[in-house]
């Protein structure tokens, strides 16, 4: 190993002789693991009620917060629910926060949820697309950040390419993505397109 990678630049050696910024970093994950709890304990409430039209499994199952330090190498929380995974066969609702970029909440459907619910979010995209809903152009299923290469807004997309992307693929996936400026809404935000979300798979 080339002995100059393992020198600290000055900014990194002030870096390592300060544990505030750490400690801070611990604070604000804390307290995005409640908001993300709250987030959670207003989509089980809501769907208590007007979650009959779902997938039983997927709003009987409980929700699922995960925590991890290296999404394209940043920490980033992650809500799911409803939530079904199965190998071919997925159903979610995908709330995520990554540090330094985004809160997003993603519709994420495969296999036979795909079949069961494209006709209605085909006939959805004026809708979604007034609420500002990007499509995955992607053929990487795992994939959550919003570079063109991965989501393009059905501004841009139009009807009839919207309707051949999600009736080929494999697996649908509609997100947005809110700014983390707007930290204080953000739960707020967060839940109105929860409802959107939920009312577009009833129709």
């Amino acid at each position: 190993m080339n002995q100059t990678n393992l020198r600290l630049s000055a900014k990194e050696m002030e870096m390592i002789k300060n544990a505030d910024w750490i400690l801070t970093k611990n604070g604000i994950m804390r307290k995005t693991i409640m908001l993300l709890e709250n987030v959670q304990e207003k989509q089980q409430l809501f769907l208590s009620k007007e979650g009959s039209h779902l997938p039983t499994e997927a709003v009987e199952g409980s929700p699922k917060i995960s925590k991890g330090e290296n999404y394209k190498g940043l920490p980033y929380l992650v809500l799911d629910y409803p939530r079904v995974f199965e190998k071919k066969n997925s159903f979610a609702i995908r709330t995520l926060f990554w540090w330094g970029n985004f809160f997003s909440i993603t519709l994420h459907l495969s296999g036979r949820y795909k079949k069961r619910y494209e006709k209605k979010l085909a006939a959805s995209f004026s809708e979604l697309k007034k609420s500002g809903f990007r499509l995955c152009t992607n053929m990487e299923e795992w994939e959550h950040h919003f570079e063109k290469t991965n989501y393009i807004s059905l501004e841009k997309l139009g009807l009839n390419d919207y309707k051949k992307n999600i009736t080929k693929n494999s697996f649908i996936k509609l997100a947005k993505k809110y700014s983390l400026q707007d930290w204080g809404k953000s739960g707020d935000k967060l839940m109105k397109d929860f409802k959107k979300i939920i009312s577009v798979l009833e129709h």
